[in-house]
């Protein structure tokens, strides 16, 4: 019994470390990925690796192809469109009902930080991961687990559509005023208000993505799973 709760909590603990690479931008969309090196990487069986496939693919996070093996899922329109639905409900609710004071807004304020000394660097890339973090951050506020859990499934999602568009500046550099804006809004006790410009925010970031993604299809050609 001891060994099959084991299996679990290391099945469970690889899915998650694999979910930060993706909303991380560590891989890929359509990225293959080698269960030989992947499992020599992770210190663990290729047993244990294809229950973590099998978790993730689940998810929609990773897609098995026969004879091709595993590689990163590839989102489609529908699913960005989907995602952002799914955002606006759970990041403005937790925003607009959150007490200005509550402690995860320290969480944001790191984020903040971070994004802006990474576009002083131009890194863009981690620009966008410190802009996951404070969207994680404001998820927080809302004190459930479930949801933070949900979350994250979510922004792996998304980074996979960020990483389609291969623009990291163009994605990323104007919200880090936008964030400091919000978090600013948030602490002058007018949490309605920044969960209105988080909203418009969010419409915004979605137009954005979608026609970049419309304009990247039509040159490319590109499939989605």
């Amino acid at each position: 019994m001891k060994a099959a709760t084991d299996n679990q909590n290391l099945t469970e603990r690889i899915a998650h470390e694999i979910r930060e690479k993706l909303v991380n931008g560590e891989l890929a969309p359509g990225q293959r990925l080698s269960e030989a090196a992947l499992s020599e990487a992770l210190d663990i069986s290729r047993n244990t690796l294809r229950e973590v496939f099998r978790v993730l693919t689940k998810e929609g996070l990773l897609v098995h192809e026969p004879n091709k093996g595993v590689s990163v899922a590839v989102p489609d329109m529908a699913s960005i469109i989907d995602i952002y639905r799914v955002r606006r409900m759970i990041e403005c609710q937790a925003l607009a009902q959150a007490y200005p004071m509550h402690p995860a807004r320290a969480l944001m304020h790191q984020a903040v930080a971070d994004a802006r000394r990474y576009s002083e660097a131009e890194n863009w890339a981690e620009v966008g991961t410190a802009n996951m973090a404070f969207h994680k951050a404001i998820v927080a506020l809302a004190d459930s687990e479930r949801l933070n859990e949900m979350f994250s499934h979510l922004l792996a999602e998304l980074r996979l559509a960020f990483g389609l568009l291969r623009d990291p500046h163009f994605l990323h550099a104007p919200y880090v005023e936008m964030n400091q804006h919000i978090l600013q809004t948030f602490e002058s006790s007018k949490p309605a208000d920044a969960a209105a410009e988080l909203h418009d925010y969010l419409v915004h970031s979605e137009r954005i993505i979608l026609a970049a993604y419309a304009r990247q299809l039509a040159q490319t050609g590109l499939k989605t799973a």
